[in-house]
Parts: structure tokens; sequence; C-alpha cells
């Protein structure tokens, strides 16, 4: 038997086995540039205006950014990058990248469509997730007047009974297919409904498998402890907890909010005290796999290489069922591909959509990695450690 080589992140020949020279050189070229804050400043800008004055630049868009971090604009071609994955073991989570429209039509018209995603997903073994947003079901003034706690009228109440059918419609049909829904973290003002909402819907439908998931942001100081009762609810009312484990994606829009309102901001004072309690809910969900499955959604090396080991020195398969790490599509190559060689569950975010309505998503995710210290320079590194061990 083929001895199994110790798991390393830097192993550049396994990260970009999928990667063709083109596409190496592609990514090169797309990272040097994504680097620049100011460049990303100004497609922030002039991307929305390029289109509104119908531009022709969504195939230069589609050839670059969109085709490094976007699995393609419809369900079908997303299919097809999800099976060029699969051949390295590597799953996926499809996220609709489409930024919801307002209003109740456009929430309705959203049901389906995710229902589509859900019964195609269940007939393709490396499609084992699929990603939603309650705010793509729900006005976010109705969350937010049930997270302050006020009382709804009776319209409101139609309304909020219209959004939870939403969202049972699709976790319902997700068990059925044995799709799991990783339910997304939201803004820490309306975060209470989504909860209350999750885990309705993990006590119907995560009774002998996990089928729903929630997501717990530990850039907030308070998640760690919102995981620990989480999982003692989830016991007490006999379900299994889904628990989908971020760093966090809103911290700039949470600090301004809690400065301008003039409230204890909800994000961690720090960076490492950041890592600290994503680290211990790595742990804790380690510890608790016969009560929870765990999503380890995470760029960070040392989380994901901690669980990696835990996992060795429980004696935990490397593809435990209740275990599944994740990276975005376009970004961490190294890390995924490297624990999917290793045997270890992993799938890759996968957003797909209309290049001009998932630009607000891309122009996001762009602003995020500039954001990350090191992020740009680790990626580009690793790039360029490959294009040399291929002569290029």
């Amino acid at each position: 038997m083929e001895k199994q080589l110790p798991l390393s992140f830097d192993n550049t020949a396994i990260a970009f086995e999928a990667k063709t020279d083109k596409a190496l050189k592609k990514a090169n070229f797309l990272f040097s540039n994504i680097g620049k804050p100011w460049l990303v400043k100004f497609g922030s800008v002039m991307t929305p205006i390029a289109f509104k004055l119908h531009l022709p630049i969504k195939g230069i868009i589609k050839n670059t950014i969109f085709s490094q971090f976007c699995g393609g604009e419809s369900l079908e071609e997303a299919a097809t990058t999800a099976l060029q994955l699969g051949n390295y073991h590597v799953g996926v989570a499809l996220d609709y990248g489409v930024e919801a429209m307002e209003g109740e039509d456009s929430y309705d018209a959203a049901v389906p469509e995710f229902i589509r995603a859900i019964q195609y997903a269940g007939s393709r073994p490396d499609i084992p997730f699929i990603a939603i947003k309650i705010t793509g079901f729900a006005r976010f003034e109705l969350l937010e007047k049930i997270h302050r706690k006020e009382t709804l009228s009776a319209a409101e109440q139609e309304e909020y009974t219209r959004v939870r059918n939403r969202i049972y419609g699709i976790a319902e049909a997700a068990a059925k297919h044995d799709v799991a829904v990783l339910v997304d973290a939201e803004e820490s003002w309306i975060q209470d409904p989504v909860d209350q909402l999750t885990n309705e819907m993990m006590s119907l439908f995560n009774k002998g498998k996990v089928v729903v998931y929630n997501t717990f942001q530990l850039y907030c100081h308070d998640r760690y402890a919102f995981l620990q009762t989480s999982l003692q609810k989830a016991q007490q009312e006999g379900y299994l907890l889904g628990a989908k484990l971020v760093r966090g994606a809103y911290m700039e829009k949470e600090n301004k909010r809690a400065a301008e309102n003039n409230y204890p901001t909800p994000i961690q004072p720090s960076k490492a005290a950041t890592d600290k309690d994503y680290d211990a809910a790595v742990k804790f969900c380690l510890d608790n796999l016969d009560k929870l499955a765990v999503f380890i959604g995470t760029h960070n090396e040392n989380s994901c290489m901690l669980a990696a080991r835990m996992l060795d020195e429980k004696g935990i398969p490397h593809n435990h069922p209740h275990v599944s790490f994740s990276q975005l599509l376009g970004m961490s190559d190294n890390i995924t591909f490297n624990l999917a060689h290793a045997g270890y569950n992993v799938s890759k975010y996968l957003p797909y959509g209309p290049v001009k309505d998932v630009m607000p998503y891309l122009l996001r995710r762009a602003q995020e990695n500039t954001s990350i210290a090191g992020q740009m320079g680790r990626e580009l590194a690793l790039i360029r450690k490959e294009m040399r061990r291929r002569g290029l």
C-alpha cells in the first residue's frame, strides 16, 4: 500500500494539479492585480456604471475574475465545474450568488431555483451541500423588527409565516434528496431570527442525520458560547446540531454601526481573540462528533491543520461523515487539494449566477481579499512557486 505523505499546505504540485499552465498564468495575473486596493476600489465604482451604460465588459469580467471565483452562469455550468473538482475528490457547496431582489414575488421565485439546485445536487455524489441566506427569502426590516423583539402586526405575522414556509420547503427538499443546507450567518442585528428559524429546521430535519447547518461567526465574541448552548438545546430537544464555523464577513460594517449607534461592538477585540475562539470551536465540535456535524469553513492554514491533526490524534477517519472542510472557489487551493489528497472531506464554495447579478458578490470577495493581511501574498507566492516548478 502506498505510504501517505504527511499533510502539507506547501505542496504546490497537489495544490494546482487541476490547473493547466494557461490557467495558472491567468491566476498569477489576476492575484497580482487583486492585491492592489486602488484597483479593487476603482472596479467597485466603475463596474456597476459600465453595466448601467451597457458597455461591453461582460466578456472581460467572465474571462477574468468571474472564471476564477464562480462556477458558471447557470446551474448546468456550475455542474460542469463540480464535475471537474470531483475528479480530484473535492466536493461542492452550491451557492446561488445572486443578491436577492426585494419583494415577496422575488422571494417566492427564489424557492424553486434552490429546490431545482437541491434536486440536481441529490443526483450527484460531488455536490453534498447547498448554501442559502435567509435574507434571500425575507425582508431585512422584518427580520430587524423580530430581532428587536417588537410585536408584529397581523400582516407582518403573515409575512413571517411565508418566510418560514419558504425555508421549510427548501429544508424538506434537502432532506428528501440527501443534500445538506448551509444557512449563512447575517448581520448581528438580524441574527436572532436567523438562528431561530435555523434551529427550528434543525429540530425538524436533523433527526438521524444532519441536513441543516447553522453558521457561527467566531469573530463575534459571543458565538463560541452560543455554539455551546446550541448543542445543549439540540440535545435537550433530541436533534443533531449542524455547525458551520467561519471567522466572519461583516467586520467593518459591524464596527461602524456600533460606533454610530453608540453600543458595544459585537466584534472580537483582536484577530488573536478570533483565532482563539475559532480553534476552541473546532476542538469543541471534534470532541462531540456523536452529537453534531461540523463544517470547517476557513482559509486559515493553522485552523485546518489543527483540525486535521486532531482527527489523527483521536483515531477518527479522515473521511468521517460528520467532518467537512471548505474554502471558496479560486482561493486557498493549497489547503483544499492537499486535504482532499490526504482523504479528508473537503468542498469548494461554488457561487453561480448571471455575471451581472453575481457582481456584488465578486466585488465583496475582491474587497475581502485585499483586506485579509497576507492572503494575496500567500496566494501569489504559491502560484509562482508552482510556475517555477513547471518551468513556466
